[in-house]
């Protein structure tokens, strides 16, 4: 519970464009995870809170404060382990991959990541990662002479 309370205050700091205090929360939600006792009550709101959840979160924080160094690797990391069964929220969080690498100048990979959100998001029955990704589609459509941005514009069409 402590470590989903601390992530949702790194990402609050983050959104505020302090990266002290998000650094410093992200710890303590990491922090918290470790001090966890294997089999200790959760409550179900806050149960689902994992490492790799908390590398997630980590990622986001880092490219919302355009910090893609940073973002990219713990991103790439956690999304490897991440189920494409859980189509939704994978495709939501590599939008922050894509957005990282954008940051990062990353143009093609860009491209690739928001692609690849896309394809798990055709099969969800939610709008939201189709809305989070619209903005980044606008962003690509800038680099529309690159063969990788207009493949994925093209496929954001049909």
């Amino acid at each position: 519970m402590r470590a989903l309370l601390y992530e949702r205050l790194a990402w609050a700091c983050a959104a505020a464009n302090q990266p002290a205090r998000t650094e410093q929360a992200l710890d303590t939600a990491r922090a918290a995870l470790d001090e966890q006792q294997d089999g200790e009550p959760q409550p179900d709101w806050a149960a689902w809170v994992d490492q790799t959840e908390l590398d997630i979160m980590t990622g986001r924080c880092w490219t919302e404060l355009r910090r893609p160094l940073r973002a990219v690797p713990v991103l790439t990391q956690a999304l490897d382990q991440y189920s494409d069964h859980h189509a939704r929220d994978k495709a939501l969080y590599l939008s922050w991959l894509a957005g990282a690498y954008l940051t990062a100048g990353e143009v093609e990979a860009a491209a690739t990541i928001t692609g690849r959100a896309l394809d798990l998001a055709a099969g969800v029955a939610s709008v939201r990662p189709r809305q989070r990704l619209a903005p980044m589609l606008t962003q690509l459509r800038r680099h529309q002479e690159l063969s990788a941005v207009r493949d994925v514009l093209e496929r954001a069409e049909s």
